[in-house]
């Protein structure tokens, strides 16, 4: 749910079931990079820094896999638009268009 609302750009509804899943699966680290994504769309900067760093200490392979390949069964509109949120989270290393 949250990955489709990032992507239809509900930001706020986003940022919210990111945050009921982490309550739930506190470990399962994609969520992590969807909720710094969310945050970062919306410009709140703490929040999405704070949340980059847990996806890093959580699996920090989770932010450096798209640095070498579009993350699979993804459109590419669909991943621009995931790395646009991510860089405005405050993560700078993905470089494929």
């Amino acid at each position: 749910m949250t990955v489709a609302l990032y992507l239809l750009h509900e930001y706020e509804a986003a940022v919210e079931t990111a945050k009921q899943v982490i309550r739930s699966y506190p470990d399962y680290p994609p969520i992590y990079r969807w909720l710094a994504a969310a945050l970062g769309q919306l410009g709140r900067a703490d929040e999405a820094k704070q949340a980059l760093a847990t996806a890093a200490a959580v699996a920090p392979a989770l932010l450096e896999l798209p640095d070498r390949q579009r993350i699979p069964r993804m459109r590419q509109e669909d991943y621009a638009h995931l790395r646009e949120g991510v860089r405005k989270a405050g993560w700078q290393h993905w470089r494929l268009a």
